[in-house]
């Protein structure tokens, strides 16, 4: 695969604004979302105009072997055809600019609910915790049972 010019892998992970560029981001925070579906990567390059696609949800990235994070493997004729761009970071940020653009629309579609009521935060701030002593029991020492 990695010799195959006719095709170019997008890995989820290229798009994730919670990655450092070091850690394996390859577009700008302008253009990448926190934790990224591969169907919403998928669904970015349709929108963009590139057809020729296949999805690997259980392929896992070489430097990233513990997550299986999914990669989508492009036509590269096709890719760029469709994006107008000539080099795969061209392609990638205009895959990254379309779902950046479609989550905050559908952040803004879902920003209708209103902060919590003041009596829910005065009750959230006074919930026990689910871990509560005993009354009544002292505390174990070492030895004594």
């Amino acid at each position: 695969m990695s010799g195959d010019p006719s095709k170019m892998t997008v890995w989820t992970g290229y798009f994730d604004s919670r990655v450092t560029r070091s850690g394996g981001r390859r577009v700008g925070k302008d253009a990448s979302i926190p934790q990224p579906t591969l169907d919403a990567l998928a669904w970015a390059a349709s929108k963009v105009g590139i057809r020729k696609m296949k999805k690997q949800p259980e392929a896992s990235h070489p430097s990233r072997p513990f997550a299986q994070e999914g990669r989508l493997i492009l036509s590269t004729s096709d890719a760029k055809e469709a994006t107008g761009k000539n080099s795969k970071e061209g392609i990638l940020r205009e895959i990254g600019v379309m779902m950046r653009s479609e989550m905050k629309k559908s952040m803004e579609d879902g920003k209708t609910d209103a902060a919590p009521s003041r009596k829910s935060k005065q009750q959230r701030s006074q919930r026990k915790s689910f871990r509560q002593k005993s009354g009544g029991q002292r505390k174990k020492k070492f030895g004594r049972k």
